[in-house]
């Protein structure tokens, strides 16, 4: 696969992955990309400095956080979930202080979420919160101002990231389309799959009043988060492209062999500025 880079884009490819199986890091300032053979998953923070990463393998019964300061190559291993327990899709806040983590265990050969983890990163510290009643597709990631956003029925809820206490709820928003930032660069949108009443595929929810404010005439195989205020970075037609919120693409950065899709390829971008 050949991705398509231009000076001046707002957001860099900064690691990618064939689901949990291999994934790759960029370096810090060239084009050249390392498989990360003892993690699962790995992300660059807000500034490029950090990366965090989730272990394959528990180390002494407990899953971890690997956070690495790549101006050092300096490594801190923080104690996540005890065994059975995993805690991993890594979510950095957009300050880059703090790591969100979902926590997941195995019941009866089927996942289930039980609540998530906040790593913060300077102190070197984990708190894990467990919830009541999550949806079977929970999982966790920072909105801009410092909560945690989760699906719930058809639509969303954000909890408080210090204990979980339910801030508000966005009822029939649709879900967030992660993996990557579902908010805008400004945080004033949310990227949310329509709900089925609708035909369209990409709603845009103004997170504030939690209504859906745009319908987008597109149907993407994945979102991978926001290009800039105004185009989302989407697989539409075998082709990883830069859309507008018309529907239309704008820039083609890769064409996806098909061996690359059935092996669950996925990207992460770190913006810019």
């Amino acid at each position: 696969m050949k991705y398509r880079e231009k000076a001046g884009d707002p957001v860099r490819l900064s690691a990618y992955g064939l689901g949990t199986r291999r994934t790759y890091l960029r370096s810090v300032t060239g084009d050249t990309f390392a498989w990360e053979k003892s993690l699962s998953e790995v992300s660059v923070s807000p500034g490029n400095r950090l990366t965090a990463g989730v272990p394959r393998a528990y180390r002494k019964g407990y899953d971890a956080l690997l956070v690495t300061d790549r101006t050092t190559g300096r490594t801190t291993t923080v104690r996540t979930v005890e065994k059975p327990l995993t805690a991993s899709y890594a979510s950095w806040s957009r300050d880059g202080k703090k790591v969100a983590l979902t926590v997941e265990r195995k019941v009866g050969g089927t996942w289930r979420v039980l609540g998530f983890t906040v790593v913060d990163v300077a102190a070197g510290t984990a708190r894990t919160v467990r919830l009541p009643g999550l949806s079977a597709n929970a999982g966790f990631w920072w909105s801009p101002d410092g909560n945690l956003v989760t699906p719930h029925g058809a639509g969303l809820r954000v909890h408080r990231a210090s204990d979980g206490a339910v801030v508000r709820t966005l009822p029939d928003a649709g879900l967030p389309t992660g993996p990557g930032d579902a908010f805008s660069p400004s945080g004033r949108r949310l990227a949310t799959w329509c709900p089925s009443r609708f035909k369209e595929h990409l709603c845009l929810v103004d997170p504030v009043a939690g209504r859906i404010v745009q319908r987008v005439n597109v149907r993407p195989e994945a979102l991978f988060g926001w290009w800039d205020e105004n185009h989302v970075i989407a697989v539409v037609a075998h082709r990883l492209a830069v859309l507008d919120l018309n529907g239309r693409t704008a820039r083609v950065l890769a064409t996806l062999p098909r061996q690359a899709r059935a092996a669950g390829l996925w990207v992460s971008f770190t913006r810019s500025s």
